[in-house]
């Protein structure tokens, strides 16, 4: 199979869908991998360790569009990307549809196949694509959160851990899933006071078996949120819907009771984000205020540690694009429940039920999509 490795053009964004050890393993087994020249430069993987491990370097991505059958990317195609896509051609990223209506458009207009990373699954249910980053944004929500919290940003002056003699900072964080609880072990190591709150029971109990009473757990009932967020100085919204838009756990009207210079750190952001004011920023101008609160909502944390988070990604994906490439894209989704999971969109249709919900589009399941093909 041919297989395309474009630079990733979103603002500040380094990671690459490949390192040159992901080319070796599948060049030497026969397949041909394109890398966009500097696709890795912005973390010290040139093109010669591409050239090296079997890559042959395009001159530029129209150049990789162009000939590869499979596209392997880490984040959402940009418009002029998913304008070069076929039909016939698939695509391999993360996707996070429900909130961007226009990229669901420009996919179904170019009849590709898409797999969408954060919902393909494991056997128990989980979701081992996203799990690495996931790891990453929840701990650098606390090192974000921290920094939002000095003067100069316009918080109110907090240090997380606190001196002695001085009470530390108090963290809530809104999900206890693979996001909150990595965060909620920075919170925990800095000395801040932390909350998880969670509607599942069993999490909570895994969570507070985990951390021996160095965290406090509750149920995520409305009361109980409200009162969390009006004593937090970091509020960190970790919620996840697989596919769908992010609840809106804190209304505007609740943030403008909020303590002024308080921090909102919203990772569900790729989601639509789980706060009523968010709305998506960049690491080059990562935060605003409103109503006294400082929010920070970049929408690819992990870029901002692109190295580490490259190594992280690509050892989960890489079984799932040699899978992909050994067996032919049609026959690896009929036979794998759990990569068809990650079908999203499919010669013109949404695969995915619940981003066709979100967005109201029809939905055709992916067994019948591919039965079709």
């Amino acid at each position: 199979m041919r297989i395309g490795v474009p630079r990733e053009i979103k603002i500040h964004e380094y990671r690459v869908g490949m390192t040159p050890g992901g080319v070796r393993e599948a060049t030497r087994r026969g397949h041909v991998v394109w890398v966009e020249t500097g696709a890795g430069a912005g973390i010290g993987l040139d093109d010669a360790a591409y050239a090296k491990a079997g890559a042959t370097i395009a001159d530029s991505a129209i150049e990789v569009f162009a000939q590869a059958d499979l596209i392997v990317k880490v984040k959402e195609p940009q418009p002029v990307e998913y304008a070069r896509l076929r039909e016939g051609q698939t695509i391999f990223t993360y996707l996070h549809l429900a909130p961007d209506p226009d990229q669901v458009r420009g996919l179904l207009a170019s009849g590709c196949t898409a797999i969408a990373y954060e919902t393909v699954t494991d056997p128990q249910g989980r979701l081992p694509l996203l799990a690495p980053m996931s790891e990453v944004a929840g701990r650098m929500a606390i090192q974000a959160g921290a920094r939002c919290l000095e003067k100069s940003q316009g918080g109110g002056g907090v240090l997380l851990g606190g001196v002695p003699g001085v009470l530390p900072g108090q963290v809530a964080i809104l999900g206890g899933g693979v996001v909150g609880t990595n965060a909620a072990q920075m919170a925990v190591g800095l000395g801040a006071r932390v909350t998880v709150l969670d509607r599942s029971l069993a999490r909570l109990r895994e969570l507070d078996d985990r951390f021996q009473g160095r965290l406090l757990t509750r149920f995520a009932t409305l009361e109980a949120i409200e009162e969390e967020v009006l004593a937090a100085d970091l509020t960190v919204g970790a919620v996840l819907i697989p596919g769908a838009a992010a609840p809106k756990l804190i209304p505007q009207p609740l943030l403008r009771a909020m303590k002024p210079g308080s921090a909102l750190v919203d990772v569900s952001i790729d989601q639509g984000g789980c706060f009523e004011t968010s709305r998506p920023t960049t690491h080059a101008d990562p935060t605003y205020i409103v109503d006294g609160v400082v929010h920070y909502c970049v929408a690819n944390m992990p870029g901002a540690v692109a190295r580490t988070s490259t190594f992280a990604l690509t050892n989960a994906t890489l079984p799932h694009v040699l899978q992909l490439a050994e067996r032919g894209v049609l026959a690896a989704l009929r036979d794998d429940p759990c990569l068809r999971a990650g079908l999203n969109v499919h010669r013109g249709w949404i695969t995915h039920s619940a981003v066709a919900a979100t967005l109201g589009y029809d939905h055709q399941p992916p067994a019948d999509a591919l039965a079709t093909a």
